[in-house]
């Protein structure tokens, strides 16, 4: 029976329906699955609501501490709990959790980011007890260091991480069918070199580029291959888990 880390992007909140017919794919799978998801237009919204101006530098969001109780409050808590909302309605028996209970340890990304953290180390893991229990886990990218210090990390780098642990599979679904070259047609597989060219042509860039650098180094870790595909599509998640090539496949 194989693992699969499958990362959901906070868009998946904002369309209806769209997580519940992804845990409906699921549902009809017998492998085990863990799911690690974002939720930025949520902070977005939270954060404005607060009155407070949101940054970024380099595709990641500044995260001051004065911010973070809002930003965990988003993504641990009301993304998290919608998410399991919609799994208990598909059938599922979901568990939600942080990075530190899925056994990954964060530290300081970048001063500059201020609580944005990296996965830097692992740590004891619930994720095998509760697969053999037959549990779905539903993983915020909210994690914390050695020293209890919590931090906001980039979903992409925190389902690469849970990837490797596990040794699993790991497929980005995002809101775009795949990555796009400059004539924004799809772009089936890339590797190291071409990734490094449309980043110096500015092909990919923002958000994006985080992503394909984390695919990139997630592939290079798990040694086979990463995939970015669609959301938007559940049988895009189906034909993905039967083999099939959909989306970018990310190659080292």
């Amino acid at each position: 029976m194989k693992t699969w880390i499958i990362k959901v992007g906070g868009a998946v909140l904002n369309s209806a329906d769209a997580a519940k017919a992804l845990f409906d794919v699921l549902a009809s799978e017998q492998d085990n699955f863990v799911i690690v998801h974002g939720g930025g237009a949520l902070v977005d919204a939270w954060l404005q609501d607060a009155g407070f101006v949101t940054a970024k530098h380099q595709g990641l969001r500044i995260s001051p501490n004065e911010q973070m109780p809002y930003i965990v409050g988003a993504l641990a808590g009301c993304a998290n709990k919608q998410l399991m909302s919609q799994a208990i309605s598909a059938g599922h028996k979901p568990v939600g959790l942080s990075l530190y209970e899925a056994g990954v340890l964060v530290s300081e990304k970048l001063k500059v980011l201020a609580q944005v953290g990296q996965c830097s180390g692992s740590c004891d893991s619930v994720l095998p007890s509760l697969l053999e229990q037959g549990r779905l886990p539903l993983v915020s990218s909210i994690g914390f260091g050695e020293d209890g210090q919590w931090y906001n990390v980039n979903a992409d780098e925190a389902a690469a991480a849970i990837a490797k642990e596990l040794d699993a599979e790991l497929i980005f679904m995002t809101d775009v069918e795949a990555v796009l070259d400059a004539n924004k047609q799809p772009l089936h597989q890339l590797n190291t070199q071409q990734i490094e060219t449309l980043i110096l042509e500015g092909v990919i860039q923002g958000g994006m580029e985080v992503k394909v650098k984390t695919s990139l180094l997630a592939a290079q870790h798990l040694r086979r291959g990463v995939y970015i595909s669609s959301w938007l599509k559940p049988e895009n998640l189906v034909a993905l888990l039967k083999g099939e090539h959909v989306g970018t496949k990310i190659t080292p």
